[in-house]
Order: structure tokens, then sequence, then C-alpha cells
């Protein structure tokens, strides 16, 4: 009985399956950005490594999507979700600092790869004291500014710009520079607001156990006194 729960816990189900494969796309990602088998001359290269990130960043919101619909919320898997988002975030970052270090320079990848690392250790240190941190509407506009700033840069490599119609010219280097700037910037505040709801619980958890044992002190030096 024990063993059959244990296997229910950890099978691969659907959900668990597509975060897997969002864990594989890190590998291939770089082999694309970085194999000399692709070409960079007709934009293959960027094309692909953009398809692939695309794909794999939309995979980390159907998965949990159908977790949750189909019950099948498991320890596997709220262990590989959060790996799976890590592993690509800093896949991508340490990559393009290679791929392209005029957008990318090497101290961009450490700001938001520690961002994704810090919010991590204050999850774990929640989930130790018994309470949850809830992903912010902000972190969860940073996942999407996150994808357009890395797709931007990897074809701002190949093209500064896009003419569009023969009329239009789409500016793809100035968008990825405004891209991974703000990306920047909202990493840093999204860092800190994670941290500030992190600490207010951390305060409010230290109040009650500090009156709880104040409390239980009372009741003690009373239990001496009536004895």
């Amino acid at each position: 009985m024990a063993a059959s729960r244990a296997l229910a816990l950890y099978r691969v189900n659907l959900p668990n399956s597509i975060t897997l494969t969002r864990i594989a796309s890190v590998p291939l990602l770089i082999w694309i950005l970085c194999s000399p088998r692709f070409s960079s001359e007709h934009g293959e290269r960027e094309l692909l490594a953009s398809t692939v990130f695309i794909l794999a960043s939309i995979t980390d919101g159907i998965d949990g999507y159908l977790a949750r619909k189909r019950g099948q919320i498991t320890t596997m898997g709220m262990l590989l979700d959060p790996l799976a988002d890590k592993l690509l975030i800093a896949a991508a970052f340490v990559t393009l600092v290679q791929f392209n270090p005029v957008l990318v320079p090497a101290w961009m990848a450490v700001v938001i790869i520690g961002r994704e690392f810090l919010v991590s250790g204050l999850r774990s240190i929640a989930a130790s004291e018994g309470f949850t941190i809830q992903a912010s509407e902000l972190g969860k506009f940073k996942m999407l500014v996150q994808i357009i700033s890395v797709v931007a840069v990897i074809l701002a490599r190949r093209w500064h710009e896009w003419p569009l119609f023969s009329i239009y010219i789409f500016p793809v280097y100035w968008i990825a520079w405004l891209a991974i700037w703000f990306m920047v910037l909202l990493s840093l505040v999204s860092a800190l607001d994670y941290f500030i709801a992190f600490w207010s619980r951390i305060d409010r958890q230290s109040e009650r156990r500090r009156r709880r044992s104040f409390v239980l002190a009372r009741r003690r030096k009373r239990d001496v006194q009536a004895v």
C-alpha cells in the first residue's frame, strides 16, 4: 500500500512529462545557439532558437494548468517545475552573454539569474516556516517581458531591423535593447516585491511565536505559584 502510494506521488503523468520536455529543451537551446552546424547567414539559427525558447516558455503555463485541472499535482511536479524554469532562464541568459554580448553583458545575466535564485531561496525558507509566497502579478508580467527580451536579443544578432510591407521598418535591435533593460529593472523590482512579502510574513510569524512564548511563560509561572 505504501509502495503504491509512493509510486502515485512520483509517477510521470502528462503535466510532469510537459515539464520534462522544458528541461530537455535547455541543452537543445544551448546547442542551437552555440553549434557551428547552424548558419546565421539567413537567420536559421536565430529563428530556430527563438522557436524553441518560445515553445519551452509556453509549457511553463500549460503544465501547471493541466496539473490543477486534472488533479495531478505531485511531489515530482512540485520539484521539477521550478527547477525547469530556473534552468531555462539560466541557460538562456548565460548563452546570450556569449551569443550577443553587445546587448547582454555578463552583469545583466548575473542580476537576472541571481533574482531567480533569490526568489527560490525565499520560497524554500517560507516553506520551512509553514507558509507560501504566491507568485505576484509583477512576477507573471516579468515572465512575458522575459520571453520578449530573450527572443528579441536572439533575433537582433542577425537583424537590426525588419522591413514590413516595404513601407515600415521594425526596429528589432532597439526593441531588444529596451526589452533587456526593462527586464533587468523588473527583475530588481520583483525581487524587492517578493522580499517585502516574505519579510512581512516572517515578521508576523515571529510576533506570533513571541506572543505564544509569553503566554506559555505566564501560564507556567501561575502554575508554579499555585503549587
